[in-house]
């Protein structure tokens, strides 16, 4: 059914099948009572657009309307775009998991790591989260640069003993393997083989003409009222650690601007809505078709949502963290202090990625549906806040799946 609300100081419009009732309240309330400014919201049932809703602003000023074409950063959602280019070329015979690095990237053998495997960049146990060295002034926006300081540097730990988020090292990377193999940039093969093929309006590397699209993002202000997380906590008691470095030792990096939408950031400076973000993720929830085409084995989609990294004092983040080989499961911290701002809950057979602020796409191939958020207004915390993980209960809740003890999503037993 076709909807269109008036939400007080906007409006809301778009699709929303009436199984998804639910859901359009909390999208409605996320504005009414959550200080949402501007958003999107989608999810695909195998091939079929069951919710597409966007509304709000796309400035604080609530000046000009979100447009059904309107995109934004999505962050660390970007990674899933990335670590999907690498899972392509590995179905299609290119590259083994298993594989050192230096196999396709012979100077990254430096300094110790010339047992480092693509598995391990894809999980985050590579060593290498964060450079130590200080990165030149605008370096994140040098590919050659950020690549060779990564293929010289020290890494943090023996590879693959130990697992720390690559919070903004991951798209360089897993990038410069998907180069080197391909000959085409991160984001020219994503576009080529991802993006285009599936019709999503998803982009690593915005070409200018698009630049009037974007939705700029508002930062968080901080609530006092909320437990700082311990990522947050340690980045600041100590500025030589593993977390303020991999915060803070970025060459002044803006994710949003304009010089950095045509950067091919592929850690965290994808743009997309929600309609490009579910659809990036639709194949994945659905044995790997998509039109007719099987864009991905079933043997690679399990590598894709096996969790591959379980638990353990993650050394970035300073958390425990789920990875699979590019991707997050549930993570829920709630037990701990702060752990509100830590934690990621989806169903038990579901794999995506989070986005610092609150954006978020998965899939899910127990029910074939795959989701997309994107939003304007920052949120506490680099996983999911009140807004995203309301949107995530209610989409289960609207499909008959109850939270468990374990903090996922499942079927009741009948």
């Amino acid at each position: 059914m076709k909807r269109q609300i008036s939400v007080g100081e906007g409006v809301v419009s778009g699709w929303c099948d009436a199984r998804f009732e639910p859901l359009l309240q909390v999208f409605l309330e996320n504005f009414t009572t959550r200080g949402e400014i501007g958003a999107s919201l989608a999810i695909l049932q195998g091939e079929e657009v069951v919710v597409d809703l966007y509304g709000g602003y796309v400035d604080r000023e609530k000046t000009t309307p979100w447009q059904p074409n309107t995109i934004s950063v999505v962050h660390s959602c970007t990674k899933a775009a990335t670590a999907l280019c690498l899972h392509l070329l590995i179905d299609q015979g290119y590259l083994s998991l298993h594989e050192p690095v230096a196999k396709y990237w012979p100077e990254y053998a430096q300094a110790g790591k010339g047992d480092t495997t693509l598995a391990m960049l894809l999980n985050h146990t590579s060593g290498l989260p964060a450079l130590t060295e200080p990165v030149a002034a605008d370096g994140f926006l040098d590919w050659d640069y950020m690549t060779r300081l990564l293929a010289a540097a020290l890494p943090w730990w023996e590879p693959g003993t130990a697992h720390g988020y690559q919070m903004t090292t991951f798209g360089w990377l897993v990038g410069e393997v998907i180069r080197r193999v391909s000959g085409q940039s991160l984001g020219e093969f994503f576009k080529a083989n991802v993006a285009e093929p599936l019709g999503a309006d998803f982009w690593i590397g915005l070409p200018t003409s698009e630049h009037h699209r974007v939705a700029r993002l508002q930062r968080f202000r901080p609530d006092k009222r909320l437990a700082p997380a311990a990522f947050t906590r340690r980045l600041i008691a100590d500025p030589n650690s593993l977390p303020a470095k991999a915060y803070f030792n970025t060459g002044g990096f803006k994710a949003d601007s304009p010089a950095s939408y045509q950067a091919e950031f592929g850690a965290g400076g994808g743009l997309t809505n929600g309609l490009g973000l579910a659809k990036m993720y639709a194949p994945l929830a659905n044995e790997g078709w998509w039109k007719g085409q099987q864009l991905f084995s079933q043997q690679q989609i399990s590598w894709m949502s096996e969790t591959a990294v379980r638990g353990g004092e993650d050394r970035t983040l300073i958390m425990p963290t789920h990875f699979t080989l590019g991707f997050m499961k549930t993570m829920d911290n709630r037990y701990r202090a702060g752990g509100a701002l830590e934690s990621l809950r989806l169903g038990s057979q579901a794999f995506g990625h989070a986005g610092a602020g609150g954006s978020v796409g998965f899939a899910d191939p127990e029910l074939g549906i795959s989701m997309g958020y994107v939003m304007n207004q920052m949120g506490p915390g680099i996983l999911l806040n009140e807004r995203s993980q309301r949107l995530v209960d209610a989409t289960y809740a609207c499909l008959g799946f109850d939270e468990t003890a374990f903090g996922d999503f499942r079927k009741p037993r009948s």
